[in-house]
């Protein structure tokens, strides 16, 4: 029998799993029998992220018809497409669909019976179904494929590149003929550009939180009243600001004004800013009012081909932006000359012809969209969508206040407006850009400081503000918060300093000049970076430490990289060993965000070739290929016989 340890049961470790089932009947014969162990401490299928044990007031920032763990008609992968529903479509029939097991708790229960498929779920009715996709996974395992679980964190991966892996977990240790790390995202110790801050604050008795996971941050050090910095107006944000309003017992109220809060009197006075110092733009709420455009049409293989075709070193915003851009751009116009033709004054065919001549960023492209599309409303600009507050100054504090409260009710009135619907026609183009942007990653093309400041800061910073934003109600709450005095805007390109004299954080920014906020707490609102040398997960740790894997670092002769991801195989995501001369580790696999293979870090969209099923489908095939192979019988466990309803019955322990 040959074995596999899958260390990390979130949704990756789901994702490998469901396609392991996909692809066993091809690449396993049945006389290869196969048991694999699933490690994680946090409930399987939904990890620690979408774990049950979280503030309901958390939500998803995907609307529940666009969240799917399945492979459909338009992912091109090698092995098997296996459909599955969606979030909306398991909610609605969720008993029709095996092995059925009601959530315990009655709220998730009712949350998901009226689930409508435009509505944002809380994440625990995300937990609930990763929680069946788990389930419906181990159910589709051939029989001499079995599964056991273990609650439990590994602490340890040793043993020969040709020869069986021992994972350490803290009570046993499993053999295994391949590891494969899917252990997701991962907290860091704090990066040395924090420290001095929270040395400060410890000197002087102030709050100061690293970047952390937001359902696992302790605010309770925040005292009511007090004025608190927070740098960072993402997702992050919207959660710590969440729990430190409603979640101390404030509330909204829906009124014939509009949407307003009451505070409970326990709130701090939160100051919030940024480099770009506005929120990130919310997710619509609507569907397509015109056909789907036929996507990719400018950043196609073809297109990328030429590129890479090119001799010397490319650059992602002088050689790839140009057409991403356009990609972009023709999917906002595909659906605003379909949808509200009454908007333009030529025919999408005449527009067409002459939109696939011309560069995103010649003059003549311009003309040709001023003259077509009069409303510059209705117009694609890439440099006022990303730098929006550039060169404004306001002569007072309240001045910006009635500023940003009018750009934040802008944008959250055209954000449900379909009548924008060209924004959702963009927002499609620009996921569809990943079908092609791992094989630029992997090309090895880029700069060295293209792949660091173009790629990992701008693009994925980019992509993040205008496509992984909240739902539209979080910036209603935003505004009703602001006219409550609760939340305060401090502008673009803030500055934190500590004054030594006071003992207190200082706030500034060039929108309004010359005005200084004071606060006793400093909360860094984003997500901890991915940094194998910081890192602390113990395996990732201990192998790091021992040579074992590499940080990706990328480096010529103007500029070196290092990007704290995991180096692997852009092909099968095995582990590129540095011991073994950098060369991919037989039977170490790893997955996710935490390595260098980069892709958008969130759920699949159906029917939109999701780069994350193609790398699990690929690592799942080349795991199957090696394990129905010759491989030495190691020793039965304890639970080498636990199947498939055993696994339901240890899974039910997460609470759901």
């Amino acid at each position: 029998m040959s074995t596999l340890v899958i260390v990390g049961a979130g949704p990756r470790g789901t994702g490998l799993l469901e396609r392991i089932a996909a692809n066993a009947a091809e690449l396993l014969p049945p006389g290869r029998p196969l048991h694999i162990h699933l490690v994680d401490p946090y409930p399987p299928g939904a990890g620690r992220i979408w774990r049950y044990e979280q503030s309901p007031l958390l939500r998803m920032n995907s609307m529940a018809e666009d969240v799917t763990m399945f492979t459909d008609e338009r992912s091109t992968i090698e092995g098997p497409v296996r459909p599955g529903p969606s979030l909306a479509e398991w909610a609605a029939r969720s008993e029709e669909f095996a092995p059925y097991r009601e959530p315990d708790d009655p709220d998730v229960r009712a949350e998901l019976r009226t689930l409508a498929p435009t509505d944002f779920p809380t994440r625990r009715a995300q937990s609930a179904y990763l929680d069946w996709v788990l389930r419906r996974a181990v159910a589709d395992l051939p029989p001499h494929v079995t599964v056991s679980l273990h609650r439990d964190t590994a602490q340890e991966l040793t043993g020969p590149a040709d020869g069986p892996q021992l994972v350490r977990l803290t009570g046993r240790t499993l053999s295994a003929d391949h590891v494969a790390l899917t252990i997701g995202h991962l907290d860091s110790a704090p990066d040395p550009r924090h420290a001095p801050m929270a040395r400060f604050a410890a000197r002087h008795g102030r709050f100061h939180l690293a970047p952390a996971y937001s359902a696992d941050a302790d605010l309770s050090p925040v005292a009511p009243g007090e004025h608190l910095i927070l740098r960072g107006f993402g997702l992050a944000f919207v959660d710590l600001t969440s729990m430190l309003t409603e979640g101390r017992g404030g509330r909204f109220e829906e009124t014939g004004s509009g949407l307003v809060y009451h505070p409970s009197g326990r709130e701090p006075v939160i100051h919030v800013g940024s480099r770009r110092g506005v929120p990130y733009h919310s997710k619509t709420d609507y569907r397509l009012q015109g056909p789907p455009a036929p996507l990719p049409r400018f950043f196609d293989r073809a297109a990328v081909d030429e590129v890479l075709a090119r001799p010397g070193p490319l650059e992602l915003r002088r050689d790839f932006w140009p057409l991403m851009a356009k990609e972009i751009g023709f999917g906002h116009y595909h659906e605003l000359f379909h949808a509200h033709p009454e908007r333009t004054t030529v025919s999408w065919a005449d527009f067409l012809a002459a939109y696939e001549r011309l560069d995103w960023y010649s003059p003549t492209l311009a003309r040709l969209t001023a003259a077509a599309v009069p409303d510059p409303a209705d117009r694609l600009d890439f440099e006022r969508l990303d730098h929006p507050l550039a060169g404004l100054e306001l002569d007072s504090p309240e001045a910006l206040q009635r500023h940003l409260r009018a750009y934040i009710a802008e944008d959250a009135d055209r954000r449900a407006d379909p009548a924008h619907s060209a924004d959702l026609g963009a927002f499609l183009a620009l996921l569809s850009l990943f079908g092609q942007l791992p094989r630029v990653m992997a090309s090895g093309r880029l700069t060295a400081r293209a792949v660091g400041e173009e790629l990992d800061e701008w693009w994925f910073g980019f992509f993040s503000y205008l496509a992984s934003g909240p739902p539209g109600f979080r910036l209603r709450q935003l505004l009703a918060l602001s006219e409550a005095g609760v939340v305060r805007f401090l502008g673009a390109g803030i500055r934190v300093e500590a004054d030594e004299a006071t003992g207190t954080f200082r706030a500034s920014s060039p929108t309004v000049p010359g005005h200084t906020v004071t606060a006793t707490a400093l909360v860094e609102g984003y997500l901890p970076k991915h940094d194998l040398a910081r890192t602390r997960d113990p395996v990732l740790r201990q192998l790091h430490r021992e040579g074992r894997i590499a940080e990706e670092v990328v480096d010529d002769e103007e500029h070196t990289h290092r990007s704290g991801l995991l180096t692997i195989s852009p092909a099968d995501s095995r582990i590129l060993d540095p011991s073994l001369g950098g060369a991919p580790h037989p039977r170490r696999t790893a997955l996710g965000p935490h390595t260098s293979l980069r892709a958008a870090a969130a759920f699949a969209r159906p029917r939109t070739d999701s780069p994350g099923f193609r790398q699990n489908d690929a690592a799942a095939r080349a795991i199957l290929r090696d394990l129905a192979g010759p491989v030495p019988e190691p020793p039965p466990g304890p639970a080498a016989r636990q199947g498939a309803g055993d696994l339901a019955g240890a899974a039910a322990s997460g609470r759901q």
